[in-house]
């Protein structure tokens, strides 16, 4: 009876993460391209462009597990089916963590330096 509203809840929330990733992505792109042509230095505008765009698909990233955990434990909650989307947490996570390091340079389980300063990436 809730399978059908459960599953598209799921549907939703993946929809939400795909419009943030490309949204995100599309704005930050524009961003880059206005800092370029206000004359700010390449390096500096690749910098924050890397940055956000690497948000905008950490949390696109976020969105789209959801979306997968709503739709396997809520609806189909068999064996094989969790194990799926282990695997894909998984690797979400594993992606999740190695831009984390990309954007902020640390691992996400380390303290941020003194200060909230951001190391150049």
């Amino acid at each position: 009876m809730a399978t059908p509203a459960i599953e598209m809840v799921g549907k939703i929330v993946d929809a939400v993460g795909i419009v943030i990733t490309a949204v995100g992505g599309a704005v930050t792109l524009v961003a880059y391209l206005w800092r370029l042509a206000a004359r700010e230095r390449g390096e500096d505008a690749y910098r924050r462009c890397r940055r956000g765009l690497g948000r905008a698909i950490l949390l696109g990233l976020e969105f789209l597990v959801a979306g997968d955990i709503i739709r396997t434990v809520a609806v189909s909650p068999t064996f094989a089916s969790v194990g799926v989307l282990a695997i894909i947490v998984l690797i979400r996570t594993f992606l999740s963590a190695t831009l984390t390091v990309e954007i902020e340079g640390r691992w996400p389980w380390q303290p941020r330096p003194a200060g909230g300063a951001r190391p150049a990436v």
